[in-house]
Parts: C-alpha cells; structure tokens; sequence
C-alpha cells in the first residue's frame, strides 16, 4: 500500500463536517435499536403478594422480621421445587424467571415472574407464593408469624420490555454520544496541510518604476 492510500483516509475524515459522525452515530444507533425492539419478542411481568401476619404470641416487629427471610428464601430450589407442579415448568425456568422482593416497612414479600406469555408469567407468580405459603405455615407454631395471600398474580395486560419506540431512542441516543465522542478524537488537519497562499509577485508596470527610480 502506497504512501497516497495510507493518508488518503485520515483526509477524507478530515474533510467531513464536524456535524456529520454525529448524525450518522444518531441514524445508525437509532435503527439498531429499531432493529433489537422489532426482533426481540415483548415480555409480560405479573407480581403476587403474600403478607406475614403475627399470631396471638407475636407482633409485627417479628412478623416484618421473617417477611424479610421469607423473600429471601422465596426463589431458593426447596420452595421451587414444589412450585414447579403448579406452575408447569421446570425448576430451571422458575430460577430464571422469577424475583422476589421485600419492603423494609411492611410485612409483606413480592413474587414477581417474567415471561414471553401473559398467562406463564401469572401462573408461576402465583405458584411460588403458594408454596412460599405452605413451606411457612408449616413452621408457624414455632416461628407464631403466618404467611397470607395477599393479592394474587393476575395476567398482565401490556409488556413489561421496552416498546420498539423507546429501543429506538436509546440506541439514537447512544450513537449520537458514540458520534460526540468520535468527534473529539477525530484526526485534525495538520499544519503542512493548510493551504499556502503563494507570495505576491509585483507586477510588470511596477517593476519598471521601482526600476526608473534607482
């Protein structure tokens, strides 16, 4: 490869205008989220509610206490295993699809479940706080809290994953950070390259009177 065609593309990206790598960045970033919303199939959220109520030798300082422990062993393989027969799918399923959450201010857990079907996601919702439910109360004698279905999981009714619309202005706004960001490390014109303006030459007229005069 010649000198010519090593140097022919840092001077064709010089000549752009600044404007350009970052409209193009905004295209390119915009249709390639576009592109991820259109492909990617929509995913459906669906949240059940169970509540930990003390009994007669307990009160809600302890009830808050297990509801904390309760969420944190809600997607653990003992109370999965038994929620897989309701809901219908493999363990392996329910570990990646379901989260459990907690309120520092109430006794109560969330068990919220992700899914490409309205109806999966409601179903194994709704199956783990039901084996939450019943691997709780086994123990109530002991630990005098009682775990309560509080609301039940319902089938969303819109997805939870993000619209092509939305895919699209993120990807546009990534490329045109990208493009920003290209725009300040693109190559500048070196001095040898700026245009040298030739020196002015006197003309013939006055040459012969700068001539006359000496």
């Amino acid at each position: 490869m010649t000198e010519n065609h090593r140097t022919a593309r840092p001077s064709r990206l010089r000549a752009l205008p600044p404007w350009s790598l970052v409209a193009a960045g905004i295209a390119t970033g915009g249709l390639l989220g576009g592109a991820y919303g259109v492909l990617t199939p929509p995913t459906y959220t669906a949240t059940s509610y169970v509540m930990a109520v003390p009994t007669d030798r307990s009160d809600t300082v302890s009830a808050l206490g297990f509801a904390q422990a309760y969420g944190r062993v809600a997607t653990q393989l003992a109370v999965l295993g038994d929620a897989q027969m309701w809901a219908g799918v493999p363990v392996n399923t329910l570990r990646d699809s379901v989260r459990s959450a907690t309120s520092p201010d109430a006794p109560m857990v969330s068990i919220s479940a992700v899914s490409a079907r309205r109806a999966d996601a409601a179903d194994m919702a709704n199956a783990v706080a039901r084996a939450l439910i019943q691997h709780a109360n086994e123990t109530k004698a002991d630990t005098h809290v009682e775990l309560l279905q509080f609301s039940r999981a319902t089938k969303p009714s819109a997805p939870s994953s993000a619209s092509t619309k939305v895919t699209g202005l993120v990807g546009a706004s990534a490329g045109g950070l990208l493009g920003a960001l290209a725009l300040l490390v693109r190559p500048r014109r070196r001095p040898e390259e700026e245009v040298v303006r030739p020196a002015s030459v006197p003309g013939p007229a006055v040459a012969a009177d700068a001539h006359r005069s000496l």
